[in-house]
Parts: structure tokens; sequence; C-alpha cells
């Protein structure tokens, strides 16, 4: 009996690992969050005249996602050059510490947009577990790819995803 259950729990994981890495084609919810100045954000604004858009969530806390972010940003301003694509990054700390993100923000000199849910309304609606979490959506707007957790040159994997993408080309096998 515990080798069933151990064997049904592998699995669970396995395939709850496959699904992170999988396209599920669904628009981006409507979510109300915060924008950097405190102004009210509605989740479907998110958008890029039909270019792509990489949706990241991080915190402050997370180391990862912080090297992410600064690999996305010191690439953006050619990645935006070639495919018009458009970061997002989604802050998840709680109300007490987002005061700390504008100034993290600013002393990074972060150029994406820098969004803010500390009630974690946005997080849920995307089934976010565990950050970095990263969406790629095509220029209709659709989740195409997503991916959990960073490490070193992941960055230039996702590139090629997002060249891809702006090419029109479909990246459903990745």
């Amino acid at each position: 009996m515990k080798k069933n259950a151990l064997l049904f729990f592998a699995l669970f994981i396995a395939l709850f690992a496959m699904a992170q890495e999988k396209p599920n084609n669904q628009k981006l919810p409507s979510v109300n969050i915060k924008t950097l100045d405190g102004e009210t954000f509605n989740t479907r604004n998110i958008s890029n005249d039909g270019k792509p858009i990489l949706l990241s969530f991080w915190a402050l806390w997370c180391k990862p996602c912080k090297k992410e972010l600064d690999n996305y940003n010191d690439l953006y301003e050619e990645w935006q050059d070639e495919t018009g694509v458009k970061i997002y990054a989604v802050s998840i700390d709680d109300a007490r510490s987002t005061a700390k993100v504008m100034p993290f923000v600013n002393g990074k000199d972060w150029e994406m947009e820098i969004l803010l849910d500390p009630n974690g309304d946005f997080k849920r609606a995307l089934n976010v577990n565990m950050i970095p979490h990263t969406f790629l959506i095509d220029g209709n707007g659709k989740v195409v790819y997503q991916h959990t957790s960073y490490y070193e040159g992941l960055e230039y994997e996702i590139y090629e995803l997002v060249k891809k993408i702006a090419a029109g080309e479909d990246i459903s096998g990745h």
C-alpha cells in the first residue's frame, strides 16, 4: 500500500512539474492590482499592440527572482528593438513590504513595467505557487508558455521563444 501511495505521489509531482511548462492558451484574468504609484490597474490592460509580453512574478525576498529580472533588464533594450517584447514584473510582496518595492526598483534602474499584487489576487488567478514564475503571452493575449524557477542562462532560452512568438511561430512543443 505504501508503495502505491508513493508511486501515486511521485506521478502527481511529475505531472504537476510538466504542467508548469505547458501552455494553457488562457487569456489573462481580470484582476485589480496596483501600479508603483498606487493607482489601480486592471490586469486585462496588460497589452503590447500585438507583440509578445513576458510577465514575471517576483518578490523582494526572492534572490533568483531578482537575478532573473536583472538579467532581463540588461537585455531588455536589445530585445525590444528586435521583437517589440514588453516585460511586466509583478511583485507579490505583501502590504507591509510594498513600500520597499519602488526604492528597490529605482535603485536597480529596471526599465520594465512594475506592478504590485500585495493581496495575491493576480497570483492566485494564474495559479502561481512558487516564484519566479514567468509567463510568455503572445500577440493575441494568450499564455503560450510558462516556467517556474530560474537558472543562469534561462533568459536566453526564454528569448528564443519570444523571437518565435514575435515571428508568428507556434511554440506549443516547448
